[in-house]
């Protein structure tokens, strides 16, 4: 029998990305996954025409030998995440990636240069976050028991230093005020939240802008990770009978990797992000 095999996940933004990621992971585990994100075969495409729709990622993840579901919604919208969860019925994981602004194009702008919907879609991110835990929790109150796991950034050393990009900055500094507060109640109601923080991982977005040798080197594509690393460590701790013990914390996928004994898709198992760290003579293997 696979870990999760009977237990019913949620996954926002799973359309591509981080999200896409766990949803695969928690279907080679064996979870029912409702892939929930805005981006749909029929349906408009983001403005930098990366790839990835519900259906592909559904398809995926009944391919590999869970069960999924394609639940096309915009998770900023209180009435489409409630319809979500009303059709769910149930869950045992909730795991939000949803992050609306594609900030890559404009990191280096001024704030005040920055176009308008860039600031109206991060603030929709937190929302999703936000009407996510929210319809969560309210089930998991009833059954008491689930675990909430949003994906996030938290600096390391310094938790306060500066993200470089002013709305990825005031959203994921949001987030994570979120986790620890929301934690508390759901401590005592006998569900866990966590925050969980990837490496740099091989996105599409970030495949799209690693056009040559050049760029790898300078942001050190060798030190990269899958998006399916970050969703082992989803698996690992829905599979935890004693998770909820973490809860309100930020944890790291490479520390989850040690502790837990998974790896990533290759078989690596790779440590915490660090930029000045040596070049491997092996050379840039993606």
């Amino acid at each position: 029998m696979k870990s999760l095999e009977g237990k019913i996940a949620i996954v926002g933004g799973a359309s591509r990305g981080a999200g896409r990621g766990i949803a695969l992971a928690l279907g080679d585990a064996g979870a029912t996954v409702y892939v929930a994100a805005r981006t749909t075969r029929g349906g408009p495409k983001p403005s930098d025409g990366a790839p990835g729709t519900v259906e592909d990622t559904a398809e995926e993840v009944t391919r590999r030998g869970g069960v999924g579901i394609a639940a096309p919604a915009d998770l900023g919208d209180e009435a489409q995440v409630a319809a979500l969860f009303e059709h769910a019925g149930r869950v045992d994981l909730v795991v939000n990636a949803a992050w609306a602004g594609n900030l890559v194009d404009s990191w280096h702008k001024r704030f005040w240069d920055l176009e308008p919907d860039l600031y109206r879609e991060t603030a929709r991110s937190v929302d999703s976050y936000w009407w996510m835990s929210v319809y969560a929790a309210r089930m998991m109150r009833r059954q008491k028991h689930g675990l909430i796991v949003h994906v996030t950034d938290n600096l390391y050393p310094d938790p306060h230093a500066d993200r470089e990009q002013v709305l990825y900055d005031f959203g994921h500094e949001a987030l994570n005020r979120l986790i620890t507060c929301m934690s508390r109640d759901a401590k005592k109601a006998g569900f866990a939240i966590v925050g969980l923080n990837p490496g740099f991982m091989r996105t599409e977005r970030v495949l799209m802008h690693m056009k040559n040798e050049e760029l790898r080197k300078q942001f050190r594509f060798d030190l990269s990770e899958s998006p399916e690393y970050i969703g082992r460590a989803a698996v690992a701790l829905a599979a935890d009978p004693n998770a909820a013990r973490r809860s309100g914390e930020l944890l790291w996928v490479c520390d989850l990797a040690e502790q837990y004994g998974f790896t990533d898709v290759d078989g690596r198992r790779i440590p915490r992000f660090d930029p000045t760290a040596p070049i491997c003579e092996a050379g840039l293997a993606f």
